[in-house]
């Protein structure tokens, strides 16, 4: 039987972007698992970080197929699901196949090490997108291949590059977004846009930011929180980008507990920063578009509101596009 590895890799690849923006400071993982026939047994990502890894979310689901043992369920934190797997994997993976993104970690840190699970469960073939570059967690598909496991590296490994591009400015110097919600028409303005689904998303990612940045007319004009409210998260520091720093101060981003905002017309307190969101129109857009690494977009299915983008000619390459209960969620990068 001919086994398409792009097709699985693909999947595991849509399944991590779902969580991309979600996971910091951990990378944005997935994996698949597939009987010997290539029957998928197991569908998963990383959701967040000091969550079980994709792989082991994985070897989770892929399990409860294979034996039908819902034991496993009561199980949340990952060193439980590592033993319990080690303790009754009766050889159920012998003939299976890990597709993952990113090589599974050699570390044991919040979370055992994935590639030490995988080499104890008699897996048949590894296959692997993206090597991990990270000195502590590195060196995975080495543990998994002395155990006797054949080892695949480098499938759709441009993809999976992109994906874990945020882990890897993490690491060195930092990492940039623009979100922005628009309708059909293209305009930004008028009220809520996005779904519920789409807002309690953008308030997680708000969650494990470092920094928000706004524009000094939409704080004066939405007055705005910025919190994470919807998740009963923490509300990141606010850099207001703005000439002018006379603000009403009864606005509510200026009141929210345990955070700075600083007012400048400038981005240099970015440097001090590793996960950065900026929310904006057309005039945010195209003042930051040189410090943003990526774009995210959520286009709800409506039709209104006055104003969209007026701005330079730009041309992306989506990363990826996913569906919610209503919007689409692109993710994005400007082609230079």
């Amino acid at each position: 039987m001919v086994i398409d590895e792009n097709f699985y890799m693909r999947l595991a690849l849509n399944e991590a972007w779902k969580y991309q923006g979600l996971t910091y400071p951990n990378p944005a993982v997935g994996c698949v698992i597939i009987s010997k026939s290539g029957e998928i047994l197991a569908l998963e990502a990383h959701k967040r970080a000091g969550l079980p890894h994709a792989e082991v979310e994985a070897l989770k689901s892929a399990y409860i197929v294979l034996s039908g043992d819902k034991k496993i369920l009561e199980l949340t934190e990952s060193a439980q699901i590592h033993n319990y797997l080690l303790e009754n994997h009766n050889d159920y993976f012998k003939d299976a196949t890990i597709y993952t993104t990113l090589e599974p970690c050699s570390h044991i840190g919040k979370t055992p090490s994935c590639a030490t699970l995988i080499s104890k469960l008699n897996i048949k073939k590894l296959i692997v997108g993206s090597l991990d570059s990270n000195e502590i967690a590195s060196g995975g598909n080495k543990v998994v291949n002395d155990a006797g496991v054949e080892i695949k590296y480098g499938v759709m490994q441009k993809e999976c590059d992109e994906l874990l591009l945020p882990f890897w400015l993490w690491q060195k110097d930092k990492f940039v977004f623009f979100k922005w919600a628009q309708r059909l028409n293209g305009t930004v303005d008028g009220g809520i846009i996005s779904s519920s689904k789409s807002r309690t998303k953008v308030h997680a990612m708000r969650d494990v930011c470092d920094l928000l940045v706004i524009g000094g007319n939409s704080v004066r004009v939405d007055r705005p929180t910025l919190d994470a409210r919807l998740v009963n998260g923490r509300a990141p520091d606010i850099l207001i980008v703005s000439k002018s720093d006379d603000f009403d101060k009864t606005i509510p981003l200026f009141s929210v507990k345990n955070r700075d905002v600083v007012i400048s017309d400038n981005f240099d307190i970015l440097k001090n920063y590793k996960n950065i969101m900026i929310e904006g129109g057309g005039g945010m857009f195209e003042y930051s578009k040189d410090v943003v690494n990526y774009h995210l977009t959520f286009i709800s299915p409506l039709i209104g509101g006055d104003d969209g983008f007026t701005c330079s000619s730009e041309k992306f390459k989506i990363l990826n596009l996913d569906q919610d209960e209503q919007d689409i969620i692109m993710w994005m990068k400007r082609e230079l």
